[in-house]
């Protein structure tokens, strides 16, 4: 691997970032850059000054870090689609729990489930966490409605014995919406506290990702295609490498949007470096679903280009994502030819205190984000050397091995391909 400080390949990047499935608007992402850089480099003992966008285009800020001695200019873009998750989330009670009914059928029917599980058992815990929790908040509203229908009728019974009335021939017909008044109220009240739970946005997330069984929703496919647009025309404007990050469930949009753009790209002999970074990636919750055809031929294309470099990051802490997961060869579509992606751990065990792992550890969706964030004991994987440091991507890694403990054997019951 080459370390840093012993050459210079960027003076100039651009970077792409795709967020996963957040509702949130683009400047969370900037405001995590700019208070969790400034936490990186006093630990690492770099400069980090982020300023206002010096591009066209979405939401973006500019960067001039100093590493090693060597200074660089990155401008950054979210390339955001916050506006379709928000209109693929239902505000409604029934909505949501008839999307879990849904998504828990194509999972459990397609035999889905069952290989997901062979690999990593925490994200389909994770994934079907809201389902337990949204299960559970029926059950304990339709208990305690149950409890007040009892209580009340009970009342009703002995106000009606005093003025010498019986209730006994209405009481069956009342207590079933007395019980479901009380329940919808309740389950009401779980919703407006889903903060604490984040039963709802989960609910929706994992829903959004199978809701055509694996095909991408058209307009996602649409502004995929807008994101490569930009893309490509970062390509003529003098950059030394372009960057796309993919977190979470952006992952598998930034594969479809490279390859994408590869496909018809004529094999450049000059041009910016370009590298692909995926972070805490899902992708086996949609490449092994039936209909996935594209994005397994996108997970197969990208794997062969030896013109680019594409490094997964991801960590067996994070109990959100695929850790060490192979998605080529997992998704069962890996070649001889495969030279991508290099699977490695951010090893957040190691690369953060005891102190902080401790405080973390049960908080599963900081953690998904901790790529993102500040380590205390950066070891290999440093989002903003990454970002903003004098090496591309493929220098940065050049000759680092692949985590032994990675998963690269074929799982997926589906392995069709088609463009």
């Amino acid at each position: 691997m080459a370390r840093a400080g012993t050459d210079q390949d960027v003076q100039r990047r651009r970077v792409f970032y795709i967020p996963g499935y957040d509702p949130f608007p683009a400047r969370r992402y900037r405001e995590f850059y700019r208070k969790e850089g400034a936490a990186q480099s006093r630990v690492s003992g770099y400069t980090l000054a982020i300023g206002p966008r010096q591009t066209e285009g979405r939401y973006g800020w500019h960067v001039v870090s100093t590493q090693d001695g060597k200074t660089v200019s990155t401008d950054i873009e979210v390339l955001g689609w916050s506006d379709i998750v928000r209109g693929s989330m239902s505000d409604s009670i029934p909505g949501t729990y008839a999307a879990l009914l849904r998504t828990a059928w194509t999972y459990v029917s397609t035999g889905t489930l069952r290989r997901l599980m062979w690999m990593r058992k925490g994200p389909v815990i994770a994934a079907f966490y809201p389902v337990g929790m949204l299960v559970l908040q029926l059950v304990l509203a339709l208990v305690a409605g149950a409890y007040v229908a009892k209580a009340v009728l009970w009342g009703a019974g002995a106000l009606a014995d005093l003025a010498g009335w019986s209730i006994a021939a209405i009481a069956p017909v009342l207590r079933w919406p007395i019980i479901l008044l009380v329940a919808f109220f309740l389950v009401r009240w779980f919703k407006s506290i889903d903060r604490r739970f984040y039963a709802y946005y989960l609910m929706q997330d994992y829903a959004f990702s199978a809701s055509l069984n694996g095909r991408t929703p058209e307009p996602l496919s649409a502004r995929i295609a807008e994101f490569r647009g930009e893309f490509e025309a970062a390509l003529g404007e003098g950059y030394d490498e372009i960057l796309i990050v993919g977190h979470s469930s952006g992952a598998h949009l930034a594969v479809e949007m490279l390859a994408d753009h590869l496909r018809e790209a004529p094999r450049r002999r000059k041009g910016p470096a370009v590298g692909l970074l995926t972070l805490g990636q899902v992708i086996p919750m949609v490449s092994f679903l039936p209909e996935a055809d594209k994005l397994r031929a996108d997970l197969a294309f990208l794997s062969e280009r030896q013109e680019i470099a594409w490094v997964d990051v991801t960590a067996p802490g994070d109990g959100c994502a695929f850790a060490l997961c192979d998605p080529v060869a997992v998704s069962g579509v890996a070649s001889r030819a495969q030279i991508w992606p290099l699977v490695f751990s951010a090893a957040f065990t190691q690369t953060l205190s005891p102190e902080r792992w401790e405080a973390l550890r049960w908080k599963f969706f900081l953690l998904h984000f901790q790529y993102l964030f500040a380590f205390d004991r950066p070891g290999d994987y440093d989002y903003f050397r990454i970002t903003a440091g004098p090496l591309t991507l493929a220098r940065r890694f050049e000759g680092k091995k692949p985590s032994p403990l990675r998963i690269d054997v074929p799982a997926s019951k589906y392995t069709s391909m088609a463009v």
